[in-house]
């Protein structure tokens, strides 16, 4: 009982003032020495476990957005694994259709017959050949542009019907630079470039 007394005496004593004046925590009463340093104790345990709990609180937003982030992979990926039958067909059919376009580009050894069926056509529209030649090819990145200068006189509906046989040809060719001029007849005079296409080879 005397222990507690005099720690009880000793607390009675002490002036709460002494503890804004540091020069004197040598003469603090040893009961007040314990409650500091509990309090101290405490409060860097408290300030301790909420500088964790803010830690664990950053690394949970980092792992739930890592989190959805993987989702989103995992279902684009289960997306494409139910529907890998169909893109295999979608991969089969744009060959197909890639392969289809190709044999429409005439090959080197063809663009003379090509020039001979757009004479046919033009022949067969009624008009007059005056010049049909071959120009000097153009290669780009994937395919060769080949020209074709043709000069023709007629009317506007053997134009028309020579257009039209065109764009009805096997191979692909397209028209450009149409220039009309008129004649001392009912006639007109028409200069066209034609260009078809060839594969680019991997020679070439």
């Amino acid at each position: 009982m005397s222990y507690f007394a005099d720690v009880f005496r000793d607390l009675k004593n002490f002036d709460p003032n002494d503890l804004t004046d540091m020069d004197t925590i040598g003469i603090w009463p040893g009961p007040v020495k314990a409650i500091i340093a509990l309090f101290i104790f405490i409060g860097c345990g408290i300030a301790g476990f909420f500088l964790d709990i803010q830690n664990l609180q950053t690394e949970i937003q980092r792992v739930t957005a890592e989190e959805d982030t993987i989702r989103v992979e995992f279902e684009q990926k289960a997306f494409m694994a139910v529907n890998l039958e169909a893109y295999r067909a979608q991969t089969v059919e744009m060959e197909e259709s890639f392969a289809q376009l190709l044999r429409q580009l005439p090959s080197e050894t063809e663009v003379p017959g090509l020039v001979d069926d757009v004479t046919d056509t033009g022949l067969g529209s009624g008009l007059d050949f005056s010049n049909i030649a071959l120009a000097p090819e153009g290669v780009q990145e994937f395919y060769i542009e080949t020209p074709i200068e043709i000069d023709v006189t007629g009317d506007f509906h053997d134009f028309g019907t020579f257009v039209s046989g065109v764009a009805s040809l096997d191979r692909i060719v397209t028209l450009h630079d149409f220039s009309i001029s008129t004649r001392d007849d009912s006639f007109l005079n028409m200069s066209i470039l034609a260009r078809t296409y060839r594969y680019k080879s991997d020679e070439e």
